[in-house]
């Protein structure tokens, strides 16, 4: 019988769907804010869809993780009817359903206009983009992300508040947590194993019920498809078991934030690494420095794509392991751009900006796009950073955006990231950012009524 991970043709694919005897198959797609959307499918429908691809609503690309319908988007809308816009389906992106008995999984991507708009075709963009160049990408994410014994209903039924983390206090990288709950971390590291997203490795972070999963490396394509998959279904897995997982940003005021941090590397066309020169400080490329700089230069500019909610800033504040400037150093933790020498196999540079809540698809075309720029821009970075970037001054040109308003603003007039993700992308994006700030003020918080209720 054929093996998911052997599945890379539309021959293929039939050939595992008929192998198992599936009456029906699951289809997916990843929105705006990552989300996957997705239905069973038929499997003369499913046949059908692979020679000649399918349609999908595209209120998807319209509506926000609440689905709740843009007003302010030119894509689609009301204007438009919201019609069907072609999908095709990946062969290669199969998965077995661990869940599900002998259940498939398929991702799919938007196709033709719609493609213009898509995440995943964004990314794949910025690969082509790259292929151009001579390069090949290599990337992996880590995340960190929060769990709790509770259920959709009970967050609920509490309003957010007092939830109850599987475990408590900040036990980062336990022996004593990982293993009295080695059955949870053995279901994760299987679940992971099973759906070809495997971890290197998971650990316990600091602060209540949070862990902390690397996701294997793998090509950048394969390795956004294996982000976003992990973090649909380890919240999948948690619901299945009466647990809740968390990816935002930041979940509370008390304990800090999580991070979705990337890894990535070059190679060359001859499949050598791009970013490894034994003759050079840290053993960094000329290459891999104008990478650097790029990734540095332009990061102020892409960050809608990085951080994309509002609650992504409630993370960036000094002292929570969050970057507050565009700013790098060598195996410094401090910084938004770790540099980690190596062998011609492990030298990479770390995108630690990024957030858990972050889209995989975009936020690994921003950071790879900035430095790609770097490149043919041949950009210098600025000096890097020694010691607690934190507790040092910085140049104007490096300052982060301090709100997703501003970011989306950023974005909306940078010419660069006009020029590698295509004017239409930059439009319906930027929107999408500051319909998701004007859907925020329209909320009074709890801190607001606490504030300012009875003194003002």
């Amino acid at each position: 019988m054929l093996d998911p991970r052997a599945v890379n043709t539309i021959s293929d694919a039939k050939q595992i769907v008929e192998e198992r005897n599936l009456s029906h198959v699951k289809v997916g797609l990843f929105d705006n804010d990552g989300i996957m959307r997705g239905k069973y499918m038929s499997k003369e429908k499913f046949f059908s869809s692979l020679d000649n691809g399918f349609a999908f609503c595209d209120v998807v690309l319209g509506w926000d993780s609440k689905d709740q319908l843009y007003d302010n988007v030119n894509y689609t809308g009301w204007h438009t009817g919201y019609p069907d816009a072609p999908v095709r389906i990946i062969p290669g992106s199969c998965r077995a359903l661990p869940f599900e008995n002998n259940m498939l999984l398929f991702i799919a991507e938007f196709t033709d206009a719609a493609a213009n708009v898509c995440p995943r075709s964004t990314l794949t963009r910025v690969l082509e983009r790259a292929k151009k160049m001579g390069f090949d990408a290599t990337a992996a994410f880590e995340y960190e992300f929060f769990m709790f014994n509770e259920t959709p209903d009970s967050i609920r039924e509490k309003g957010y508040q007092n939830l109850k983390p599987i475990t408590p206090d900040f036990f980062g990288y336990s022996m004593i947590r990982n293993s009295v709950h080695a059955d949870l971390h053995h279901q994760i590291l299987a679940l992971c194993e099973q759906m070809d997203f495997p971890l290197e490795g998971l650990h316990t972070e600091t602060g209540p019920g949070v862990l902390e999963a690397a996701i294997a490396h793998d090509n950048a394509a394969n390795s956004a498809d294996k982000a976003a998959l992990f973090k649909t279904f380890i919240k999948v897995w948690a619901q299945r078991n009466d647990l809740m997982a968390t990816f935002m940003a930041k979940w509370s005021s008390d304990y800090p934030g999580q991070s979705g941090h990337i890894h990535i590397s070059l190679k060359n066309a001859k499949g050598e690494s791009a970013f490894f020169d034994a003759s050079k400080e840290y053993n960094m490329s000329d290459t891999q420095r104008h990478f650097l700089a790029g990734q540095q230069r332009y990061m102020p500019e892409f960050l809608a794509m990085i951080a994309p909610t509002i609650n992504s800033y409630s993370r960036m504040v000094p002292g929570l392991w969050a970057p507050l400037d565009a700013t790098w150093g060598v195996e410094n933790r401090t910084t938004a751009l770790r540099i980690i020498p190596g062998t011609a196999k492990s030298q990479r540079v770390e995108y630690r900006l990024g957030a858990a809540d972050a889209n995989p698809y975009l936020a690994l075309a921003a950071a790879l796009a900035s430095g790609l720029l770097g490149i043919e821009q041949k950009l210098e970075p600025l000096a890097q950073v020694k010691g607690n970037a934190y507790e040092q001054s910085h140049t104007e040109e490096i300052s982060l955006p301090r709100s997703l308003f501003e970011a989306a603003t950023r974005l909306k007039t940078s010419t660069a990231a006009r020029e590698v993700f295509g004017n239409e992308f930059v439009e319906h994006f930027a929107a999408t950012r500051e319909w998701e700030e004007r859907e925020y003020r329209k909320h009074v918080t709890d801190w607001e009524l606490s504030r300012y209720f009875e003194i003002i």
